[in-house]
């Protein structure tokens, strides 16, 4: 049996650790931005560079995050049989998308009459979870094969649309899907590609094997994630392939930033996928040797994410209904029959991008000490099966 050295976990940890606390920042800008309830903030005539980027930087917690809980299949898998294996990634799968309509649901709207079903990246995960059950019986190779093809080819099906289709939804393109007059399912993460961002991430586990050599997986890294990036900007630059929505010029160039840099992500295009997937095999690369107090705390958030994730929801919710309370808004319009951002009644609510900052920045000091001993809990009761899940 391989096992892993302590700076290899400390890097895989390290990232996921930071793309949780980032994600984060985007959802206090859901519900706290005044600006969020009059336009996109990837809109480039009407949006602001730091207002963008305050976006942007969020897009590369889903891939990151996706693609690292592939890696770490493969990792407890080394301490499995593939039997062991594939019931735990089912069992695990089944328990996300369970805990997506239930839990999360809830903690998204506050609404007891459920009348909103969000399929969105906790889903994605789950049922991803159940699909690598299957392929990871596969030899590698075609393991990788099947990631790639289905990464760099599912932008030829980007005009392929059936209207009100909701298999065809759940698999690529995603919709606002009406159940029944007051229920509605909002699929925001269909099964294309973030799949195969599993799966790959599933095969870049055999990079960590301790017969890999570190220095050779830091060149490695090092030299995909560059030619990643390399190829996101020809793509992007010239619009050849790989995105629905194509970079267009405008009159000034901080609008061409804001169109350039803003692949699609629902579903994920291939260019945004070798934005986000790129940049964070090159963090991987380079960050095996750090240490300090600034990397543990961010690897306390990595160790227990699906704990973080839950709390970090419930508590801005609540932290909005309270601000919506005390500014005389009435804490009730937090009782959301919709996303947040669909609800026109909203508009004058929030506060600036300043204030956005400062409330993610206490939300995250807040969750770090329940984190950090929940993580305690963790590392000295690993024989407690049942915290596998959380």
């Amino acid at each position: 049996m391989t096992s892993l050295t302590k700076p290899r976990i400390e890097s895989i940890d390290l990232l996921k650790g930071l793309v949780m606390v980032i994600m984060a920042l985007d959802h206090v800008r859901d519900y706290f931005h005044y600006s969020a309830f009059f336009f996109s903030p990837t809109d480039p005539t009407q949006s602001t560079l730091p207002i963008f980027f305050t976006r942007w930087i969020t897009h590369f917690c889903a891939p990151a995050f996706c693609f690292l809980a592939g890696l770490s299949a493969y990792m407890v898998g080394r301490r499995k049989t593939q039997n062991e294996l594939s019931s735990f990634l089912v069992k695990r799968g089944l328990w996300l998308v369970f805990m997506e309509l239930t839990i999360v649901n809830f903690a998204w709207y506050f609404d007891f009459q459920f009348r909103t079903f969000g399929l969105l990246v906790i889903w994605s995960l789950g049922i991803s979870m159940i699909v690598l059950a299957a392929l990871s019986r596969l030899p590698k190779i075609y393991i990788l094969i099947f990631s790639l093809l289905v990464i760099c080819c599912h932008d030829f099906f980007d005009n392929l649309h059936f209207e009100g289709n909701i298999l065809w939804a759940i698999l690529h393109d995603g919709m606002f899907y009406q159940l029944t007059d007051n229920t509605h399912v909002m699929i925001g993460y269909p099964l294309v590609p973030w799949i195969a961002v599993m799966s790959l991430g599933y095969y870049f586990g055999t990079f960590y094997d301790s017969s890999f050599d570190s220095n050779k997986r830091k060149k490695t890294f090092n030299i995909i994630g560059t030619c990643a990036l390399v190829l996101f900007f020809i793509l992007r630059f010239t619009n050849l392939y790989g995105d629905e929505h194509p970079f267009q010029h405008y009159d000034t160039i901080s609008k061409d930033l804001i169109s350039f840099f803003n692949p699609s992500k629902y579903p994920p295009s291939f260019l945004y996928l070798l934005m986000t997937l790129g940049a964070s095999l090159l963090f991987l690369a380079n960050t095996e040797k750090l240490k300090g107090k600034l990397v543990n705390f961010f690897c306390t958030f990595g160790r227990v994410p699906f704990f973080y994730y839950i709390l970090h929801l419930y508590l801005i919710h609540i932290a909005a209904m309270v601000y919506a309370q005390l500014m005389g808004f009435g804490w009730q319009k937090l009782i959301l029959p919709t996303w947040i951002g669909f609800q026109p009644n909203m508009k004058g609510y929030g506060v600036g991008l300043l204030g956005v900052y400062i409330v993610w920045i206490v939300i995250v000091l807040l969750l770090y000490p329940l984190c950090k001993r929940f993580d305690m809990y963790k590392q000295s009761n690993k024989q407690k099966w049942w915290l596998s899940y959380l």
